[in-house]
């Protein structure tokens, strides 16, 4: 079972070599992925460019004919994603290490995001020093900053690629996907935010003692997207996702989305899911002076020196319910809807700073339209606040249902 190893050859081929022959002296396998495009590889890759261009679904002759870089990138990304898939799938991935500059990155990046979770993944970029969460998003990848260009062989850059190198050898020789005791215990996942934390905390305990394992989440946007992908990756038995305040943030426009598919990767996986309101009074934004000129005069919360809470509207909040109505909407395994009419946040407690009922209703309406007499989907309300405990209990033995279980709450 080999290290991957993607990049361009022909810009980076000599520096590939090197680490190519580290990883093989330490005793593993290895296989070369070439996604070059500029000029002649400087060694034959064990996958060569013609076959990545071809998984891509454009030719060698074709890309070089046009002369495009960028559309080589984004077709080199395509194929490589695509045949790392494959082998991930065949088992015939030990762990992967990219190298390179902005298109590199890209790339192998990419392909690093399609693999599992647990397989090592390490990639030396120019660019991580700096924002990295394009390149990251929810998966395990390592990125290491090179200090000076990935341009040739010299006493920094020979350091750099033999540390990196060394990572991934040590990571791949000493990774146990789980322990024994491990493999034994389904899974959950659940998202929280701090003003879910009573909720999450007592449903998760209650969880636990029924000899669940709970991983929570924190719904910062990358938090649900790391959640997503363990769930796309078939490690979650059960998903307890309480807390979807991310969607209010790519809906009004703050600074914690996960994306436009947040809520659909266990209606895609089928897997056993309650789902409810969470933190969906607000939208957040960084210190007051980074909040959009448009939002001026609306309802504003100061969570800390750093973080400013807006909340939601009814407007937005009928929109929100009904695209999570949208997607929950296209379940063909049973899923549970838990509505905390009391309010969905700690912020939205009765006499709190965001309670409302209006925009509240706006939400539970059109979940309850976009749902109704929906064969796989359950929308209940409690006449409590998330952060009851008899929620979060209700919570815990609706998912116990779903899986199966019994119930001993």
């Amino acid at each position: 079972m080999p290290v991957i190893l993607v990049g361009t050859l022909d810009t980076k081929g000599v520096e590939f070599a090197f680490v190519r022959d580290l990883i093989r002296r330490a005793g593993l396998e290895t296989l070369v992925i070439d996604a070059g495009s500029l000029g002649p590889p400087v060694f034959p890759a064990d996958i060569p460019r013609s076959e990545v261009f071809r998984r891509a679904g454009v030719s060698e002759g074709e890309l070089r004919a046009r002369s495009d870089r960028g559309e080589a990138v984004a077709a080199a990304e395509r194929g490589i994603t695509a045949i790392l898939a494959e082998l991930v799938a065949q088992g015939e991935v030990q762990g992967v290490l990219g190298l390179g500059g902005s298109a590199g990155t890209v790339i192998g990046t990419a392909a690093m995001r399609a693999v599992p979770f647990g397989i090592p993944k390490v990639m030396v970029s120019t660019l991580a020093s700096g924002q990295t969460r394009p390149y990251v998003g929810g998966s395990d990848i390592i990125m290491m900053y090179p200090v000076a260009d990935i341009a040739g062989l010299n006493q920094l850059t020979r350091t750099v690629l033999t540390n990196a190198a060394n990572a991934l050898v040590g990571i791949a020789r000493a990774r146990l996907e789980t322990t024994a005791t491990d493999d034994a215990r389904p899974l959950i996942a659940a998202t929280m935010f701090g003003v879910t934390t009573p909720c999450v905390d007592h449903a998760r305990r209650i969880l636990e003692e029924e000899g669940l394992e709970v991983v929570v989440f924190h719904a910062t946007g990358v938090g649900g997207q790391s959640m997503e992908g363990l769930v796309r990756d078939g490690r979650v038995a059960g998903l307890l996702d309480l807390t979807t305040t991310e969607m209010a943030d790519e809906l009004v426009g703050g600074i914690l989305s996960a994306g436009p598919d947040r809520l659909a990767a266990a209606v895609r996986a089928r897997t056993p899911q309650v789902v409810s309101v969470g933190a969906l009074d607000m939208v957040n934004f960084g210190p007051p002076a980074t909040v959009p000129a448009k939002f001026a005069g609306r309802r504003f919360h100061r969570h800390n020196p750093s973080v400013t809470l807006m909340r939601t509207s009814p407007e937005e909040n009928a929109a929100l319910g009904a695209w999570m109505a949208r997607t929950l909407s296209l379940a063909t395994a049973p899923v549970v809807v838990l509505l905390p009419l009391r309010g969905v946040s700690a912020l939205d407690a009765p006499q709190g700073p965001f309670e409302d009922a209006e925009a509240d209703r706006a939400l539970f309406d059109a979940l309850g339209r976009g749902l109704h007499g929906h064969p796989f989907v359950r929308v209940l309300t409690r006449d409590e606040h998330i952060n009851d405990p008899s929620f979060a209990a209700a919570a815990a033995q609706s998912l116990f249902t779903l899986m199966g279980r019994l119930q001993r709450v």
